[in-house]
């Protein structure tokens, strides 16, 4: 049984995790609208890991005798400067969101709750994963600047699909 604290930061992060999906689908939108497709895919595909992650976090809270509550979410930025712009918010975004799981293992430990400790863990592996790969976007990014090779880029991150890890 979930905790009351524990529950309600969970709760928090469900809901930052759902504010996380609306800022990758409104970056989806300014791809579309600047003629990269690919890019907007990408983003697309992270929307749907957010949403899997907040269902995560739902399906955890309410299975461990909490109660998953949901709030108003803010809306997101709508416009950005560049493509390295929007993935440099991207990645500050991320590197947010790790310092929040973090603190989740922090009240988990705090708590002595091992099961949620267990459970945070693969998002401390998830979020691992999240910083490298936009970080890597960042990086070419920097690397191509708005040439032709912009468009490589795009055409590379157009084959990105989201798949449920297994066994989730």
């Amino acid at each position: 049984m979930l905790v009351k604290r524990m529950e309600d930061a969970i709760n928090d992060q469900m809901n930052f995790e759902i504010y996380s999906a609306h800022i990758y689908l409104s970056m989806a939108s300014y791809f579309e609208e600047n003629g990269l497709p690919g890019f907007a895919n990408w983003m697309k595909a992270q929307y749907q890991e957010e949403i899997f992650h907040a269902m995560k976090m739902f399906d955890y809270v309410n299975e461990t005798g909490g109660r998953a509550t949901i709030s108003a979410i803010d809306a997101p930025a709508t416009e950005w400067e560049s493509p390295l712009a929007a993935f440099q918010t991207a990645l500050e975004h991320e590197q947010l969101v790790t310092s929040r799981i973090n603190k989740l293992m922090d009240i988990a430990r705090e708590e002595s709750d091992h099961a949620t400790s267990i459970f945070l863990q693969w998002f401390i592996s998830e979020q691992v994963e999240e910083e490298a790969t936009v970080g890597d976007i960042v990086g070419k990014l920097k690397l191509v600047g708005d040439g032709g090779a912009l468009f490589m880029l795009d055409r590379d991150l157009s084959t990105r699909a989201f798949t449920p890890p297994q066994g989730e």
